[in-house]
């Protein structure tokens, strides 16, 4: 929703960075969702081929985490890169760009509308980790003090390394982008989702 939400607010200030913007965000936006599905096929399939989240956090607590895997490993990493993608950070935060494009599809908002935008992008931070930590580490269990504060440290984990990504790499062009997510990111969510069917 948030990247819908970034294409249509983009294309109606009729700016022409703006369109730039638009148009390399919903690149992006085709970009990382196939690898994304592939992240969470993986968890899917090795929790008995459930789309249910309690199904398969309750996976988890009765044998292993699914990051305990090859496949689990692979989808883990895939979900890290699709997240940051989703997020706009570098090295995909394409669509912004300030020394390129003037911040693209925001370049026309100001003030309450353009914080809406950057409290949706905010909101995604706190709910896209946390996504990934329900489907690869366990989720967080709040039944003891000890077990929530492995939770939390479990979700700094995560933003540690979408920081990290964000910090210690440059802007990649849009073909740069879309050949690392549709080919390098896709294919090894197949490979994957081939191991989970495999069991590996």
């Amino acid at each position: 929703m948030p990247s819908l939400a970034i294409i249509l607010g983009g294309s109606a200030s009729g700016n022409i960075l703006a369109s730039v913007g638009i148009s390399r965000e919903l690149k992006l936006l085709l970009g990382y969702e196939l690898p994304f599905i592939c992240a969470i096929i993986i968890p899917a399939i090795k929790s008995g081929s459930t789309t249910s989240l309690i199904e398969i956090l309750k996976y988890q607590h009765t044998y292993r985490l699914t990051i305990a895997s090859f496949s689990g490993i692979i989808g883990f990493f895939i979900s890290i890169f699709a997240i940051q993608g989703k997020l706009g950070y570098v090295p995909f935060d394409l669509a912004e760009a300030e020394g390129e494009i003037s911040t693209g599809a925001f370049i026309e908002y100001s003030g309450i509308l353009l914080g809406f935008f950057k409290l949706a992008k905010a909101i995604l931070l706190v709910v896209g980790p946390l996504f990934i930590v329900s489907l690869y580490l366990g989720g967080i269990d709040f039944s003891s003090f000890g077990r929530i504060i492995t939770g939390i440290l479990k979700y700094i984990l995560i933003l540690v390394l979408i920081i990290l990504m964000k910090n210690t790499n440059p802007r990649l062009r849009i073909d740069q982008a879309l050949r690392f997510f549709w080919g390098t990111l896709t294919l090894f969510g197949i490979l994957g989702i081939i191991l989970s069917f495999v069991g590996y």
